[in-house]
């Protein structure tokens, strides 16, 4: 949880979610994981009102959804099986995802806020 202080005036705040992608699963649900899809809604819905809430106070808030990205997660998946289902042909790079976070965090993303970036090769 992010604790902002009633004197803060400028920040941002960047909520990461793990591989499975948060767009896909929070808003068009998965079968069989109600729970999983409310909290992946719920953090949708968290990002997009806190946003409204502190932007007045020159602070960004954004959620980045990683989809299959090549770590030690997915290691042992069915990687020819994945890329299939992926537009992109492949999975992502951790450094795909690091240059998403820090945009975020620049100066030339002050303007972009409540927003889900999905990193996942297309996968809607």
């Amino acid at each position: 949880m992010i604790i902002l202080s009633q004197n803060c005036r400028v920040g941002l705040v960047v909520f990461l979610k793990e591989k499975t992608c948060l767009k896909q699963k929070g808003q068009t649900g998965q079968a069989g994981q109600v729970n999983y899809s409310a909290l992946k809604a719920g953090l949708i819905g968290a990002t997009k009102a806190l946003a409204r809430e502190i932007a007045k106070r020159n602070i960004t808030v954004n959620a980045v959804a990683p989809g299959f990205i090549e770590t030690e997660m997915t290691d042992g998946l069915p990687l020819k099986e994945l890329e299939k289902m992926i537009p992109a042909g492949r999975l992502g790079k951790p450094c795909e995802v690091a240059a998403t976070i820090l945009f975020l965090c620049s100066k030339d993303a002050g303007y972009i806020t409540g927003q889900v970036i999905g990193i996942n090769g297309g996968i809607l």
